[in-house]
């Protein structure tokens, strides 16, 4: 049976991880439409179909009809280190008039 001692230490170590695992996030910003085309043209896509809202910097928008598995996992691995999360916007309806 572990002592207290070592209970003790296995808690103090537990806390300092989440700690530093939450430390490790970068805040959201707002990033330039010449960055974002850049991760567009890499990943595949076509300028402007990439885009943030500066009301919501933690969104990244993927705004392309149909876009596929590896163009979705392309902008998701360069937005999720950067505290980004991505939206994928596959088509928009609206009502008739």
């Amino acid at each position: 049976m572990p002592s207290r001692t070592d209970i003790f230490s296995i808690l103090i170590f537990g806390a300092a991880m989440t700690l530093a695992a939450c430390a490790t996030t970068q805040p959201a910003r707002l990033h330039s439409t010449d960055e974002l085309n850049a991760v567009a043209l890499r990943c595949g896509l076509a300028l402007g179909e990439l885009f943030q809202d500066e009301s919501e910097k933690r969104l990244l928008f993927l705004f392309k009809a149909g876009s596929s598995p590896q163009e979705r996992s392309c902008v998701t691995r360069w937005a999720r280190p950067r505290g980004l999360r991505t939206v994928f916007v596959n088509a928009i309806n609206f009502p008739e008039s």
